[in-house]
């Protein structure tokens, strides 16, 4: 019952009829491997610097992650390195919807963090620090001030932290009404469509090989989400890259308890356009141990509790996933390869961590009580030791961009990186400091440092 429901969430699945079924081009300025936030956003802005631009998805735009997150565009609580980029983000956020002509259901609402002891609360001034020098307004709400933003806000935390100028949008049709209208501006889309291998000659990615042929690229980005690792893995590449899988629901209308979105030791919930909430246990996500595990091991080690201690682990990803056991990491180009095989990775939700979720949100709004669960759905989140993307021409593949490892981060960003990344294709200098997110930084001696968990 519950995979059957979380499949009706955002409509977007293997069985999904193909919506961007343009003919394959023989060559382009970019060839970008992936159609969520991350390509889809990239494109458009690639397209709008006199770019030709071709967005290959081997399922469909936002099948994956970038239709299943929670919806946030928080500027609240990110790496610092991150938070000019997202600052960034919130204002594009709010251009495309209106671009969209509100197609992405934008909506600047605010976002909380919330703490039910002084102690945490206390330890949220440190990054109110950081938000002040990039002049950002956050300010400390008592629990008396919380009952103006929530129904009986004062008697489940002693205080909050608040970001104003957050906002929220509707992820399932969000990034799908952006590739419309990035297709409208002459980017060439086209879905069902698996890159299996890059083009490479004397040491330069020269393009991509397709399940229906090659396409030249002077550049290439390579946007897979938890599939980029997969493919470098092809080209005898490695990032330490891991998935983690969350768990998601979606609950009937019910009375406004809130409008801003918000997150305390347990719970996350944001108010949806539909009446209902989007609410998760924070502290609840599934790991699946896989080949990977043990290559990435070095890298996760000395962080492992931060980034990975509140998962359950699993002995095995489900076959098909890309750290499946059985998932081969090399293939013959000519012939099927992994991603065809899983076009949309679609993981079931796991039913304790839904149970979880509605009890924690009936706790906080007893008036409510347990709110009816409308579906859930699962969805596999790539992750970075350090929390923060990978960004950055690749080293010994001249000609191409990876552009992956979002963290969970990459929904509310997706403006602002994207144009980043477009800008590093164009062959410009980004308007932000990304010195963070370089490739070399696993391998090159440097000390991981670990960005916030949420």
């Amino acid at each position: 019952m519950a995979n059957k429901a979380h499949r009706s969430q955002a409509g977007i699945t293997a069985e999904t009829p193909v919506t961007f079924s343009a003919e394959l081009p023989g060559s382009v300025d970019v060839a970008i491997i992936g159609g969520g936030v991350i390509g889809v956003f990239t494109a458009l802005y690639a397209s709008r610097m006199g770019l030709s631009v071709l967005v290959l998805e081997k399922g469909r735009i936002a099948g994956e992650q970038s239709s299943r997150n929670w919806g946030w565009i928080r500027q609240q609580g990110r790496d610092a390195d991150e938070l000019p980029i997202v600052m960034e983000s919130t204002r594009l956020w709010a251009d495309v919807d209106a671009q969209t002509k509100g197609g992405t259901g934008f909506k600047r609402v605010g976002c909380f963090y919330l703490a039910k002891d002084e102690k945490r609360l206390d330890a949220f001034e440190t990054w109110t620090e950081i938000a002040r020098q990039q002049q950002l307004e956050t300010r400390r709400l008592s629990a008396a001030e919380l009952d103006d933003h929530f129904a009986g806000g004062s008697k489940c935390w002693k205080g909050g932290v608040y970001t104003p100028s957050d906002c929220r949008a509707e992820p399932w049709k969000a990034v799908p009404n952006v590739a419309r209208l990035a297709e409208s501006e002459g980017v060439t889309i086209v879905e069902n469509c698996a890159v299996r291998a890059l083009d490479i000659s004397a040491g330069r990615v020269t393009g991509v090989v397709t399940e229906r042929g090659r396409v030249s690229a002077e550049q290439t980005v390579l946007a897979g989400g938890v599939w980029s690792s997969l493919l470098l893995q092809h080209h005898k590449s490695f990032i330490p890259q891991l998935s983690v899988r969350g768990t998601v629901c979606r609950t009937a209308p019910v009375a406004d308890v809130g409008e801003a979105t918000a997150i305390d030791e347990g719970l996350s919930f944001r108010r949806r356009q539909d009446g209902g909430y989007t609410i998760t246990s924070r502290n609840q996500a599934d790991y699946f141990i896989g080949r990977d595990s043990f290559r990435a091991l070095r890298h996760f080690l000395p962080v492992l509790g931060q980034v990975l201690g509140r998962n359950r682990y699993l002995p095995a990803a489900p076959r098909g996933f890309p750290d499946a056991w059985s998932t081969p990491r090399h293939w013959d180009n000519d012939a099927e390869s992994p991603f065809e095989k899983m076009r949309v990775l679609d993981p079931k939700p796991n039913p304790r961590h839904v149970a979880t979720a509605i009890s924690e949100f009936a706790e906080r709004f007893p008036q409510i009580g347990r709110p009816k669960v409308v579906n859930a759905w699962g969805g596999m989140i790539d992750t970075m030791p350090d929390l923060v993307p990978v960004v950055d021409h690749v080293t010994g593949f001249d000609g191409l961009i990876l552009a992956t490892g979002m963290s969970g981060h990459g929904f509310g960003m997706g403006p602002g990186m994207g144009k980043v990344v477009a800008e590093l294709v164009a062959g410009r200098t980004p308007g932000h400091d990304i010195t963070r997110f370089r490739f070399s930084r696993f391998f090159d001696g440097s000390k991981i440092r670990p960005g916030p968990t949420v």
